[in-house]
């Protein structure tokens, strides 16, 4: 899907390399509790929540054909007759990652001489990590699906990240007309975010403390000069869903 090129923009983070370990978030993706124990993973593998194939966005795969989904993989087994079952594949838009030069080369490289898929990065990203891939729970990154495609795995009470990525699901533009948008969860989900949004303790420009107080601001000064002098900065405009 042409729609999805931009994300492999996202193979950039593998260089801060002043990091030893990054926590990615794509951008519809808002965390509502505290995920810093991540950072404690051990090192040298790579960490996401499981996808799910349900949604119509895969029906162009084997698993949405015959009604295999790795959320629940007992209720329609991998057929025999296809083979070894496909590798436990990841959402993309959360993971746990650890930066280096040599893996970001290692990834150019390597998306010369392979295929485009229709997922883009995300189909990437699980081809060249699947050996060092390491589920984490859903609490992790909840995509929306999992309300109404199994329900049965979600604890919403611990969700600490949700991901806003179902269709009509972002808030900055939900209607409700979408399918599925009417539901109670989405609603309260929704509502959390923008409840964030206005959230003035939250204010990044202008912060308070306590009943109210003012704080000294954010000195964004420093940033505002290092721009200046980096001059014109190349950018691709991201697609509306981003």
């Amino acid at each position: 899907m042409a729609y999805y090129v931009i994300n492999y923009s996202k193979l950039r983070i593998w260089k801060f390399v002043e990091y030893s370990k990054l926590i990615y978030l794509d951008g519809d993706i808002q965390v509502y509790d505290n995920i810093d124990h991540l950072f404690d993973l051990p090192d040298g593998n790579f960490y996401a929540v499981m996808d799910c194939f349900c949604e119509q966005t895969w029906s162009h795969t084997p698993q949405a054909k015959i009604g295999y989904c790795q959320q629940c993989p007992d209720k329609v087994k991998w057929p025999a007759e296809m083979g070894q079952p496909p590798s436990l594949y990841f959402n993309a838009g959360m993971c746990v990652f650890e930066p280096g030069l040599e893996t970001y080369e290692n990834l150019l490289a390597t998306l010369k001489v392979v295929p485009p898929t229709p997922f883009a990065e995300q189909d990437f990203l699980n081809m060249f990590f699947k050996d060092i891939y390491k589920p984490i729970p859903l609490v992790y990154n909840l995509v929306l699906a999992m309300l109404w495609r199994h329900p049965e795995n979600v604890e919403l009470d611990k969700v600490k990240v949700v991901h806003y990525c179902a269709a009509g699901s972002k808030p900055w533009r939900y209607t409700g007309k979408e399918e599925n948008m009417q539901r109670e969860d989405v609603k309260m989900l929704v509502q959390k975010w923008w409840d964030n949004y206005i959230d003035e303790s939250l204010d990044y420009w202008n912060p308070t403390v306590g009943d109210g107080e003012a704080v000294e601001p954010v000195k964004m000064q420093p940033l505002l000069v290092a721009l200046s002098e980096a001059g014109a900065v190349p950018y691709v405009t991201a697609p509306s869903a981003a």
